[in-house]
């Protein structure tokens, strides 16, 4: 596929590494020259240099055969104009466009062929705080991602001496668990993935992936791990578009308070939220976050533009006593380095962000596509057409069915029923798969089996 990336910021240059490991063809638009040209020498991509509105660089990109432009700079005004010209200059097939300012988004009708022809908006604040929304609302969660439509859920959590279910073999778990059907998906033991099966033993510090439909989650957690109370308590740090936005859909649940080092925005933010309480300082400020029984606090969760500042705001929350600590980081160098060791949860808006883009790259009827581990393995929801004549998974038993190593079936959407998959379970026309990847490199070979034979009318 041969696609135009729009910005070589933290968003493009991610999506830049992800794509070009998958054999697509890829040019990156920048004015940042020497950013381009050390993106380059990493990565096997096209680069040029100039500004992502203007026709000549378009042009010079490659607009002409471009199958989808990505316009991901930091002005949503240029996505904008962008998406505008690829569609009225050079018809470009899909145009996926970046737009941060929710008053933008308040009005989606301007988002057509006939005002701004943009096919897909997305938004990484929006992305972001959906995010933290779920692993605030599933206590003792690393993950928690969603699939049609949130009937079903894939949750990644550590398992803990003394859970139920630690040191024994997975196939005990339909014992444990009578009225609650789950799948584990996968495991990765100290790093590695471990492919599971019946007489697979949880080890206690496992990162065990599970899918399951929604109201089963926290049986299913139990057994892997004790419960975390409840969250009451939450104090964000930064009150950015992310920290605004969380507040807001965080205040009529839970007793929210919000800490901006900008006056200004403080006093923004204090008329903007109903129930959430504004702070006027620095999150850093030991004798702040005393003051504000930071040792009772559930969760903390850094969210300023400053990774570092977000790091060791978070770390000192977690001396001081706080329940849980999360921090927003942009590079995955640091995400490895802090995440479990120093932090509970590192929150990366590049790898959010990128499983959205995914979706619209993927062959295939693919719906959703999470990216896990950093970008290495991948969930995908997947929906099943044709009939056993033109379909490879269509009519046929999981068993039966060829999937690439690594690649499992964790469960079925049927309508509004989440079907977790057995070995005898069949596939049946217009069924959502969710199937997991532990190497992202069989991607294609998982495509290809739900994509429906020629003579499917």
């Amino acid at each position: 596929m041969k696609i135009i990336i729009l910005g070589a910021g933290q968003v493009g240059s991610s999506v830049a590494y992800n794509l070009a490991s998958e054999a697509n063809d890829i040019t990156l638009v920048d004015v940042d020259e020497n950013l381009l040209h050390d993106l380059q020498e990493r990565l096997d991509i096209r680069t040029v240099v100039g500004h992502a509105s203007h026709p000549d660089v378009l042009r010079r990109a490659g607009a002409e055969d471009a199958d989808m432009i990505i316009a991901v700079t930091n002005s949503d005004e240029t996505n904008m104009v962008a998406c505008q010209l690829a569609y009225t200059l050079f018809h470009t097939p899909t145009k996926i466009a970046r737009v941060r300012a929710q008053e933008y988004l308040d009005h989606p009708k301007i988002f057509n062929q006939e005002a701004l022809p943009i096919d897909v908006t997305i938004s990484p604040e929006q992305l972001v705080t959906d995010y933290i929304k779920r692993l605030i609302e599933n206590p003792g969660a690393m993950q928690v991602l969603e699939f049609a439509g949130g009937r079903a859920q894939l949750v990644a959590v550590s398992a803990y001496y003394g859970g139920p279910l630690v040191g024994h073999e997975l196939k005990t778990l339909s014992e444990h668990l009578p009225n609650a059907e789950a799948r584990v998906a996968a495991i990765f033991r100290r790093g590695r993935p471990i492919e599971p099966d019946g007489h697979t033993v949880i080890e206690a510090g496992d990162e065990v992936f599970f899918i399951a439909a929604h109201k089963h989650i926290r049986k299913v957690m139990s057994e892997l791990r004790k419960l975390d109370k409840p969250v009451k308590r939450i104090i964000l740090a930064g009150g950015g578009n992310i920290g605004k936005r969380l507040a807001s859909v965080l205040e009529q649940k839970y007793q929210v308070k919000i800490i901006e080092r900008d006056r200004e925005r403080a006093r923004q933010l204090s008329e903007s939220l109903d129930r959430a309480i504004v702070l006027h300082g620095d999150a850093a400020d030991e004798e702040l976050l005393l003051n504000e029984n930071i040792e009772k606090t559930d969760v903390f969760v850094s969210l300023t533009n400053d990774e570092e500042a977000n790091i060791l705001s978070a770390m000192l929350a977690k001396r001081l006593g706080a329940r849980k600590v999360m921090s927003l980081i942009n590079r995955a160098s640091y995400v490895d380095l802090v995440e479990s060791d120093v932090l509970d949860i590192a929150i990366s808006p590049q790898l959010a962000t990128i499983g959205t883009l995914l979706t619209h790259i993927r062959r295939g009827d693919v719906v959703v596509v999470h990216s896990l581990r950093r970008g290495a393995a991948e969930a995908i929801e997947a929906i099943a057409h044709g009939d056993s004549r033109t379909s490879k998974v269509v009519g046929r038993c999981i068993e039966d069915i060829k999937l690439p190593k690594g690649t499992s079936i964790g469960a079925v959407v049927r309508g509004e029923d989440v079907i977790i998959a057995h070995h005898d379970t069949v596939i049946e026309a217009e069924d959502h798969v969710i199937l997991f990847l532990m190497d992202k490199s069989r991607i294609h070979e998982v495509e290809k089996l739900f994509q429906v034979a020629v003579t499917f009318i």
